[in-house]
């Protein structure tokens, strides 16, 4: 996928002009080669790219500024390069991190960056924001835009989830899904940049509650 790495490339020279080309591409390639694993349903690519264009979005709307936005897009990379649906929760997220801060240097990057890196990497874990800034905001909201997508790619992507999780029995995917979605969808709104809750909050709960109902269904 020769786009994805150039993009990945424009992105690190970008914030280190003195960034060795061959390094960047090394790390490009091995954290396509991750992203690209035969287990991957949903945590693919195609994630990868929808959080690209969601974060397009945030910029176009002044949510993040392209720095911002090259560092998102950097940790984009890394929030799931570590992806084993039988790992405990935080695992990943946590060796994700780990990788992060062992391949970033490697392709460049200054450490100031690769700290915000790893702490957006991080975040994802429990979906909280520690201190709330534009980044961190507009990254978390990128994360989750597959909850407001069209319907046929919402539904898409609740079946993808259940194919990665294909070793789980019925009764416990219902019940640890249906926990994960209701505490995505909380009283103040699954988005927290202005454009996100604007754009996408209203769509997002109309798909969490279809898939709640289907959730509840096979009790």
């Amino acid at each position: 996928m020769p786009g994805l790495i150039t993009r990945w490339a424009a992105d690190l020279v970008s914030l280190n002009p003195d960034a060795d080309p061959d390094d960047v591409a090394a790390v490009g390639a091995e954290l396509l080669a991750r992203w690209t694993e035969s287990h991957r349903r949903y945590h693919s690519t195609r994630h990868l790219v929808e959080m690209f264009w969601a974060l397009e979005d945030l910029t176009d709307a002044g949510e993040l500024t392209e720095d911002e936005a090259r560092l998102a897009r950097v940790a984009a990379w890394l929030h799931d390069a570590q992806y084993d649906p039988a790992a405990s929760p935080g695992a990943n997220e946590a060796a994700s991190a780990r990788l992060a801060t062992t391949v970033l240097p490697r392709a460049g990057l200054a450490a100031t960056d690769t700290a915000v890196v790893v702490e957006l990497v991080e975040m994802t874990a429990a979906h909280e924001v520690p201190h709330g800034s534009s980044l961190q905001r507009a990254f978390h909201d990128a994360d989750l835009w597959i909850l407001a997508a069209p319907r046929e790619r919402f539904d898409g992507y609740c079946g993808q989830v259940r194919e990665e999780y294909a070793a789980v029995p019925d009764e416990v995917y219902r019940l640890g899904r249906t926990a994960i979605l209701r505490g995505l969808v909380g009283p103040d709104g699954i988005y927290l940049s202005a454009y996100g809750t604007e754009h996408w909050e209203d769509p997002a709960r109309e798909n969490v509650a279809r898939e709640l109902a289907r959730l509840a269904q096979l009790d």
